[in-house]
């Protein structure tokens, strides 16, 4: 079995590797054989600390995710969000293996992100507008200054410290981030990202321009919500799974009715995607298994060739894997 530490994928992981990674779990999961199994949300002693498991399988790949989402760690001063991917051997019914992968989670959302703006944004937008200031709001926003050429980044919070604390680190890495409040920010946006634990709109419908693209990327959860309904009855809607995003996704607050379009049919060249600039385009992304398993394989190819990955072998049936191998 081999085992990757968080240090590890950490070292490993880039946007370029986790864009390949995300592009190919999300037209893999479109094809025939592609399995993403219910959801399970599970809560601590605590219940605001949040843990899910997501699992999937396909001809390649099988295994889950289990992340982690813990506000009292900012008492300790740590991350909120945790991660940790297993990856099965087929053959065996054994896990073959472990990655630890807090930053990587991080990686592969806001490549989702990237892979859904760059193939429904307008190839000229460059004016954006986030929402959240969290630990996930940089990683969307430098996600997207590689798919797009941002000229104007507003960021929106409702801490001001936050707000501030975000703004210089994205002006340190060279993007034109300034705070702004949400009405301004939105009408001068020609792209819109959400990255909150909201459960109520974050802004007014009347408040996006024809030919705007939003990705919702909060929404992961019953009763969470992000965008407003009179948008979502407007836009095109696009999905990493519309069956999730209609249970515990942003479009569980959209009519039955309504078309939604995995986004893995317009990557893949089935569906053609924005149908003209004035479109509003929404994306939502409530995060599949698949995602993680197909960037998970890319860091233990790359870990391979630098031969970094520890191994610990199941040499019999009692066979355990270390409590703590860092």
């Amino acid at each position: 079995m081999k085992y990757i530490t968080e240090a590890e994928s950490s070292a490993l992981v880039s946007h370029a590797l986790a864009f390949k990674a995300v592009r190919e779990a999300l037209i893999a999961a479109c094809l025939p054989g592609a399995n993403s199994f219910a959801v399970v949300i599970g809560h601590g002693s605590e219940r605001d600390n949040r843990f899910t498991v997501k699992s999937a399988s396909n001809p390649e790949l099988a295994g889950l995710k289990i992340g982690s989402y813990f506000p009292s760690n900012d008492i300790q001063g740590m991350p909120r969000h945790s991660s940790i991917i297993l990856l099965f051997d087929q053959t065996l019914g054994r896990i073959g293996t472990i990655v630890e992968g807090s930053r990587l989670n991080a990686f592969r959302t806001a490549a989702a992100n990237a892979v859904a703006t760059d193939a429904l944004a307008r190839p000229d937008a460059s004016s954006l507008a986030v929402f959240g200031t969290g630990h996930q709001a940089f990683y969307e926003v430098e996600a997207l200054s590689r798919v797009r050429k941002l000229n104007r980044i507003s960021v929106v919070g409702r801490n001001a410290e936050k707000t501030e604390a975000l703004v210089r680190r994205l002006r340190e890495i060279g993007l034109p981030a300034t705070p702004e409040r949400p009405e301004p920010a939105c009408r001068g946006a020609d792209l819109v990202v959400t990255a909150t634990a909201s459960r109520e709109p974050l802004f007014d419908a009347d408040w996006i321009a024809p030919g705007t693209h939003i990705s919702s990327m909060g929404s992961d959860g019953v009763g969470k919500q992000e965008l407003p309904p009179e948008l979502l009855a407007r836009a095109a809607l696009f999905c990493d799974l519309p069956s999730q995003s209609r249970t515990i996704g942003e479009f569980q607050h959209v009519a039955v009715d309504r078309d939604i379009v995995a986004i893995g049919a317009v990557l893949g060249g089935t569906h053609l995607g924005r149908a003209d600039a004035g479109e509003v385009t929404v994306f939502d992304s409530s995060g599949l298994s698949l995602q993680d398993l197909y960037l998970a394989r890319e860091i233990v190819a790359a870990s391979t060739s630098q031969g970094t990955a520890g191994a610990t072998p199941f040499e019999s049936g009692n066979a355990r894997p270390p409590l703590d191998s860092r």
